[in-house]
């Protein structure tokens, strides 16, 4: 602790010829003033915004180190399938591209038809915990482990989409209505249910099954491709997905079945403990300085702030883990990287290829209101980001494209600005940048620690996470100060020894609501 204690000697000492082996302060040529002013200059730097949000809007006490919660995803919007395979002259067919046929082997082509089909699905029946965009390494396969549909029921009618052989768009859908559910099937690794019912609803012509197009989700995938978390959801996976449509009973049928979703899971996160100390010894405290007398009271004030920015940072880029007995909370990079949408950040900021639409396809896609809702979002990025943002935005003239005029040419009128800078405001001493964006304003701050990192943009919904400093048994950990006197050794000097002290954590739920472009 020696070298921390805070003391005089820094004030720019000088050699004392009349006095041997001692130092004084110097004081410039005798006589002269120098018109010394009894003012000073102070350079004013930017709070932090991440850790004044989460402190100020997100604060949720726990009064355990390793504290849990739970996540609860909705299933009524989940109730759909994909066909993996089908019937065929009394066989599973699920090896190449085939007309949606019946299991008397002629295709359909009426209403009243039998049909048997298998259904698989892309997200956890326990959880329904689906896939997070550009998630490799948690994505859920169509069919994958643990994904077996449970929802369908007999009497339910089903919406199977349907193409030609040619493309393998779904341009029409069939309706089947449900006769018999067989579960328990895993058919080419694949977790099944078949389907055996009728067509109550014929499209066409249009026989071939739009997500079994050659054995992919295509086109344009490999076969045995069953991969969709690289798939963008309105214009890949939408169409091809089997919905439950509601249901028809006969009259006097009595209760149909019934079925129970099971929406939760848990997770856990770590409190980590931050420590700042200074120390000075009682004479310094006790001589009166110019511009500021106190000169614990400035340090100790600046030691305030340097403990609340390192809190910050590790706010951002901490990854959670256990080691050596040493707890680490988890950071808002490490998450949104490790569990979060990723989108291809390449180009923001410079002479890449990331144009404005390219840019509003992903908000579509991360904004997608049956993947995520996500209406509490702040965009914190990189100054190059903030710059580009208000580039595409700021300059109008980027944004308009002449209307036709309906006679093949144009019209001199002005288009409209979708994609603009509507106002700042300032929240909780901050400046908040929205941009008005076809999915809605957009929160955008600064944060020029991303400015040395890889991240261009961290999308983080507030309301899917907390700053959680332990509380309990009335002590309170959230930036404790604890004071106390040391004595120097073999000097007999008594020193003022002040400490700092944070325990919290971050708790990050739902990951399908936060995004990084990097």
């Amino acid at each position: 602790m020696a070298d921390d204690i805070f003391g005089m000697q820094t004030y720019g000492s000088s050699p004392d010829a009349g006095h041997s082996g001692s130092t004084i302060p110097s004081t410039g040529d005798l006589r002269r003033r120098y018109n010394f002013g009894d003012r000073i200059s102070e350079l004013s730097i930017a709070q932090d915004p991440f850790f004044r949000f989460v402190s100020s809007v997100a604060k949720k006490p726990t009064d355990d180190p390793q504290f849990k919660f739970t996540e609860q995803r909705h299933s009524y919007h989940k109730r759909y399938a994909y066909v993996m395979g089908h019937v065929k002259n009394g066989t599973d067919t699920f090896d190449d591209s085939e007309f949606f046929q019946s299991n008397t082997g002629s295709a359909v082509s009426a209403i009243g038809q039998s049909v048997e089909v298998y259904m698989a699905s892309d997200y956890k029946s326990a959880g329904n915990i689906t896939s997070v965009i550009g998630q490799s390494g948690t994505k859920v396969d169509a069919g994958a482990s643990g994904t077996r549909p449970t929802f369908f029921l007999v009497g339910q009618v089903v919406k199977i989409p349907v193409a030609s052989t040619t493309d393998g768009v779904a341009d029409g859908y069939h309706l089947m209505k449900v006769d018999s559910v067989t579960d328990g099937l895993s058919k080419d690794s694949k977790e099944c249910v078949k389907l055996s019912g009728k067509i109550v609803k014929f499209d066409s012509a249009n026989n071939e099954f739009a997500s079994f197009h050659t054995n992919e989700f295509g086109p344009g995938g490999a076969i045995n491709d069953e991969i969709v978390y690289d798939r963008n959801i309105a214009t890949q996976l939408e169409p091809i997905r089997s919905y439950v449509v509601g249901s028809a009973h006969a009259q006097g049928s009595g209760y149909p079945d019934s079925w129970k979703d099971q929406p939760y899971s848990s997770a856990v996160g770590l409190t980590q403990i931050f420590k700042t100390a200074m120390a000075m010894d009682n004479t310094t405290r006790a001589t009166v300085l110019k511009y500021e007398p106190n000169e614990f009271a400035r340090i100790w004030r600046t030691k305030l702030i340097e403990h609340k920015y390192d809190i910050e940072t590790a706010l951002l880029f901490g990854s959670q883990s256990e080691t050596d007995g040493v707890q680490y909370t988890e950071g808002a990079i490490s998450f949104c990287t490790n569990y979060g949408n990723i989108f291809d950040g390449s180009g923001i900021g410079g002479t890449g290829a990331k144009s404005q639409d390219d840019f509003l396809d992903d908000m579509s896609q991360f904004l997608d209101p049956r993947y995520n809702n996500a209406n509490a979002t702040l965009f914190m990025c990189s100054t190059d980001t903030y710059n580009w943002m208000h580039k595409l935005s700021g300059y109008f003239s980027a944004n308009v494209s002449k209307i036709a005029d309906g006679s093949g040419g144009s019209s001199t009128a002005l288009g409209r600005a979708d994609f603009q800078i509507a106002s700042k405001k300032g929240v909780y001493g901050l400046d908040i940048t929205q941009v008005y964006t076809p999915y809605g304003a957009m929160n955008l701050v600064r944060n020029v620690h991303l400015d040395g990192s890889s991240v261009k943009i961290l999308a983080i919904n507030m309301a899917q996470c907390a700053y959680r400093p332990l509380v309990g048994n009335g002590l309170n950990r959230d930036t404790a100060v604890y004071v106390g006197v040391q004595t120097l050794e073999n000097s007999g000097v008594d020193r003022r020894v002040d400490l700092i002290q944070t325990e919290a954590g971050m708790e990050w739920r739902m990951p399908e609501a936060h995004a990084v472009w990097k």
